[in-house]
């Protein structure tokens, strides 16, 4: 990239649990008011050079879901649109790749991305879908016929979307029990993490940190995730969900991020494109970005971040405590606190990473500070613009010079890091 290339704060929906507060509008829906809200920040007659959008969960309605955003907001119908999935880094992944395609007439990408999981679109399963078309695609009464009686029993099902690994057959939360286990990761130490980040959460809510990055929708200008009444006790109390019959679970609702709806942008610019946004609008430098994998068979699922920022520090000669402020998606506290663990482990970094650099210990302290996934909601295609926004105000608050690391673990043992100092 030639050039600074700039994420300023944008705009989301309150977040809401599944089947919650705004239950009744799907992903479109969902982001034609960030959409809108975001494009009238421009001066009158201006656009985004382009739209970056996407969804995880998917939808046999549209797609180009940026698209169809464009659309239904009633943006310029001349803004180019296209959608973008990496999992739960989706929106993050958007804003890293309009970065790299600004420049020259192209100075400034609307990015984000948006989860209805309260509408997720069942489906049928193939072999149905394949009896479906060979029906219609007869050319005789006598040939329909012969094709109805080729439906078996076994095809006649739905295909419900899971929150499962497509290759391992197995949840988020099941490999990450398993990972939770390699790590020697207490049941205490994650419940203190869940309680810490609605606490966090909640005190930032009081305090307004929220406020200018939060747009009402159907009636609803808070996060309904965050809990002021969340204790160490009630966490203590909660049972395993995913390895109950072991004794040895860990990971419960309350120290797991909730399935979410909610929407979510930022702005990506370079030096001529910051000039167009409102002056008052937190902004920070793209410094870098990795992107790391990991063997989903051998490996820990959400264990790339592990990998991706060890690789991105060491290219910058920085340490852990080098970075002012960390915002690492909790997907679930055991799944922070085993990268965070990988992160401190020199052996883990020197023969699995293949980094000589030493980074020292975790900066607990500067983790997370207007709370995290688990207590605002994961929404996620919607996750990486949230932490985005926040990591930005946050980095403004802190003044000019100071780093933040914002890491986001991904489904298919992926993970997206990226690298921003304050303005």
């Amino acid at each position: 990239m030639n050039g600074n290339r700039w994420i300023v704060a944008g705009l989301r929906t309150p977040f809401a649990r599944v089947d919650g507060a705004l239950r009744r509008l799907d992903a479109v829906a969902l982001s034609v008011p960030v959409a809108r809200a975001m494009a009238a920040e421009l001066s009158a007659g201006d656009r985004p050079d382009f739209l970056a959008w996407g969804c995880v969960a998917p939808n046999l309605g549209w797609s180009n879901i940026a698209r169809e955003v464009v659309i239904d907001a009633k943006l310029d119908p001349a803004t180019p649109a296209f959608s973008t999935v990496l999992a739960c880094a989706t929106s993050m992944v958007a804003a890293i790749e309009a970065a790299g395609m600004l420049g020259g007439p192209r100075s400034l990408a609307l990015c984000g991305g948006v989860e209805s999981m309260s509408r997720v679109q069942i489906g049928l399963n193939q072999g149905l879908s394949d009896w479906i078309r060979r029906v219609g695609q007869a050319r005789s009464a006598g040939e329909r016929i012969d094709r109805l009686t080729e439906l078996r029993a076994r095809d006649v099902r739905l295909h419900v979307p899971s929150i499962a690994n497509r290759a391992t057959g197995r949840s988020m939360g099941e490999h990450c029990e398993e990972m939770a286990k390699q790590w020697n990761i207490a049941r205490a130490d994650q419940d203190r993490i869940a309680l810490q980040s609605h606490q966090r959460a909640v005190k930032a809510m009081t305090a307004g940190f929220f406020d200018d990055l939060v747009i009402p929708v159907e009636g609803n200008a808070k996060d309904a995730v965050p809990r002021a009444d969340s204790s160490a006790e009630k966490l203590a109390s909660l049972k395993p969900a995913f390895d109950r019959a072991s004794g040895r679970g860990t990971i419960t609702a309350g120290n797991a991020s909730p399935l979410t709806d909610g929407a979510a942008a930022v702005w990506v610019a370079d030096d001529a494109g910051l000039e167009r946004l409102p002056a008052e609008r937190p902004r920070a430098r793209l410094v870098d970005w990795e992107i790391a994998a990991v063997d989903v068979f051998h490996e820990g699922l959400l264990m790339a971040p592990a990998y991706a920022i060890p690789r991105l520090l060491a290219r910058h000669g920085l340490t852990l405590e080098s970075i002012d402020l960390w915002e690492l998606h909790e997907a679930f506290a055991a799944q922070v606190l085993c990268n965070v663990a990988a992160l401190e482990s020199e052996d883990f970094r020197r023969e699995m990473v293949r980094v000589d650099a030493r980074l020292g210990r975790f900066p607990w302290e500067r983790f997370n500070p207007n709370g995290g996934s688990i207590s605002i909601g994961h929404p996620f295609g919607a996750t990486g613009a949230r932490i985005l926004s926040q990591a930005v105000k946050e980095l403004a608050a802190l003044g000019p010079g100071k780093r933040a690391v914002v890491s986001i673990c991904a489904d298919g043992g992926l993970a997206a890091v990226a690298l921003l100092e304050g303005a």
